[in-house]
């Protein structure tokens, strides 16, 4: 019994080597993180980045808070496709490239779903965020 409390001491208060990701200011949601907007604090949070590299050039989802630590479900990647931003659709399949005007309906990374307005038949599609201000359709 004493040999187990020993080390159960041990475990529990050994020192800490993880550091926790903070903000080092006030970072408003949707902008893009820089260098000097996060720190390091000492410590391990749970469910924290550990890590600045993990959130430097990413975008804040939600407001940030100074001294707060920074979550992965904090961050998104950068968008490349602004809302109500006018965009190329692109479509391709075999020989055959269309392409048209439209207007974006949501905000979009590279790689994530969004609503398309196409201006030529105002019907509303879905497509892939490809490159800024490039949607693509189809398959």
């Amino acid at each position: 019994m004493m040999r187990a409390l020993i080390l159960a001491c041990a475990v529990t208060s050994g020192p800490a080597f993880a550091d926790t990701v903070i903000a080092a200011g006030t970072i408003r949601g949707l902008s893009l993180i820089m260098p000097s907007d996060v720190a390091l604090a000492d410590g391990d949070t749970p469910g924290a980045l550990s890590a600045i590299e993990d959130a430097v050039g990413m975008e804040a989802r939600v407001n940030l808070y100074p001294g707060r630590p920074i979550r992965p479900g904090d961050l998104r990647a950068p968008a490349i496709v602004e809302r109500n931003e006018i965009v190329t659709l692109r479509y391709e399949q075999g020989g055959l490239l269309i392409l048209a005007e439209g207007r974006a309906l949501d905000r979009a990374a590279a790689g994530e779903p969004l609503r398309v307005l196409n201006l030529d038949s105002r019907n509303t599609i879905s497509g892939v965020a490809s490159a800024r201000g490039l949607v693509t359709v189809g398959p």
